[in-house]
């Protein structure tokens, strides 16, 4: 079946975020996690765009949980979900729990006894449109080694073995994407299914293990994975959220090729430079002489990724491949980069610096590999 003008993940359309926390407690550390909790909440509580949560307790179970959270829009959750101040809130819950599992939701439509749904309120809540997806979660992990240590990391990792596509009936690996940016470190991949799920698979593999302990000495934050503490805490720094994803509705034309982009931002402006890379590739899918076909962008704080399928090569027409189509004269852009980090004066539109620009942001690749049927 063609699905056309796909956009599989969003989080700058401005609707309400409901985040829902499945847990899987301990025999006898209820008392531990609502202590835990409590922490939590008084924590949480504070940070800016939180509504409001909820815990509840299985009437089945009792060792299972649920936290349920309301916000006022993706963005401020990310945020916090992402920072160190969130890794260290939780941290006394991870005694307490066996098993996680976290989902995020956008709110389109609600009703209530107080408030029922009347054939205006219908209509205003039809303004949050439903996004249509292609069957994929992404999500990428980045990481930075030693410096000095890069030509010997990329040497490891080109050897990345495939791990098996078939997770479950219901899920599998679709794409995994490697680059080398510096001296850091981006992993992308698609999954169809249960994202957690095929992140835990690849994770088990024993050919996989053996590489991730191969770059261990060379990496700047130390880890071990045979301790689940340590694992939990560098996965949790190393994740890379994707937050935009477009796929124009045009047929998907042949030669793609698939290159990241590393956006330098300015301290404090790395959503907001996400937001405006991705209304960009949002304009840029519905123009069938835009060369990108495929855009995804990823952000954590002021690291700002975007991995683009285009035609052609990236040189070709630099403006699109660095995804500004348009906004020669807009200022916003040069509001949000950090033109010092790349060495570019004044303004950031014209040949020169826009060609120092796309030679700074291309990444490394290392690998790409699709699995057989994608």
């Amino acid at each position: 079946m063609s699905i056309s003008g796909r956009i599989s993940q969003s989080a700058f359309d401005g609707s309400r975020l409901r985040v829902i926390l499945l847990l899987d407690l301990y025999e006898g550390a209820q008392q531990e996690f609502l202590a835990a909790y409590e922490h939590m909440r008084n924590q949480v509580a504070s940070v800016p765009g939180h509504l409001s949560d909820q815990l509840c307790q299985s009437i089945e179970n009792p060792s299972q949980w649920l936290i349920t959270s309301e916000w006022e829009s993706a963005p401020p959750f990310l945020a916090w979900v992402n920072s160190e101040e969130h890794v260290e809130t939780v941290r006394p819950m991870h005694s307490c729990v066996r098993d996680t599992r976290s989902m995020r939701y956008s709110i389109l439509r609600e009703t209530s006894p107080a408030q029922p749904l009347t054939r205006e309120r219908a209509s205003s809540a039809t303004k949050v449109a439903a996004r249509v997806g292609d069957g994929a979660a992404r999500h990428a992990l980045t990481f930075t080694v030693k410096p000095g240590s890069e030509s010997k990391v990329a040497e490891i990792l080109a050897g990345y073995p495939s791990p098996q596509a078939q997770v479950d009936d219901t899920t599998r690996l679709r794409r995994t994407s490697l680059f080398l940016h510096g001296n850091r470190v981006v992993r992308a991949v698609e999954v169809e299914g249960d994202l957690l799920a095929a992140l835990r698979h690849v994770a088990r593999q024993p050919e996989i293990r053996e590489v991730e302990e191969a770059i261990n000495p060379y990496l700047e934050q130390d880890r071990d994975l045979t301790d689940p503490e340590s694992a939990r805490v560098f996965f949790t720094r190393a994740a890379l959220p994707a937050v935009h994803h477009v796929v124009s509705d045009r047929p998907a034309p042949e030669g793609l090729h698939r290159h990241g982009l590393r956006y330098p931002a300015k301290q404090g402006c790395g959503m907001e430079l996400a937001r405006l890379l991705a209304h960009q590739d949002a304009a840029a899918a519905e123009d069938p002489r835009n060369p990108v076909y495929a855009s995804t962008v990823f952000q954590r704080d002021d690291i700002v990724v975007r991995l683009i399928d285009i035609t052609g090569e990236l040189d070709a027409d630099p403006v699109a491949s660095v995804g500004l189509k348009g906004r020669e004269q807009d200022t916003e852009f040069e509001r949000l980069l950090d033109g010092a980090a790349i060495g570019v004066e004044g303004s950031v539109f014209t040949d020169r610096n826009i060609n120092r620009l796309l030679s700074h942001a291309d990444m490394t690749p290392i690998t790409d590999r699709s699995s057989a049927g994608s």
